[in-house]
């Protein structure tokens, strides 16, 4: 079992900025890939960014290329989701998961991912 915790969400207008940490325990986090989903109200959930198990690859959606980055530290057991210039249709609940993957391989699809966390909001105002 792999548990995640994310944090750093909250409300903010738009052009602002916010960082998501993903506290990760449970197994080797350095077996995982990382990604973080959304989900806004009344839509599915939604791929926004993953990184490879040591953090050279990383895919993102393109809706949020340029603003948003993915990074993590696996010496600190956590991945976290730089979001600048943010905008109104970024508002959601954020998801951080982990999938068991090859070192370089990136999982978009939300299948691909065995553990998930709780959630945290993002509010973007104007």
């Amino acid at each position: 079992q792999v548990q995640l915790v994310e944090s750093g969400g909250g409300l903010v207008q738009a052009g602002d900025s916010l960082r998501l940490s993903c506290a990760a325990s449970g197994r080797t986090f350095s077996n995982y890939a990382m990604g973080w989903f959304r989900q806004a109200p009344g839509k599915d959930r939604e791929f926004v960014a993953a990184v490879s198990r040591g953090g050279a690859s990383t895919r993102y959606i393109d809706s949020v290329k340029g603003r948003f980055t993915i990074s993590r530290d696996n010496a600190k057991n956590t991945v976290y989701l730089l979001m600048n210039s943010l905008k109104l249709e970024d508002t959601a609940v954020y998801y951080c998961a982990a999938a068991l993957a090859s070192y370089f391989i990136v999982p978009v699809a939300t299948p691909a991912y065995d553990y998930w966390g709780q959630g945290t909001q993002v509010t973007v105002s104007s």
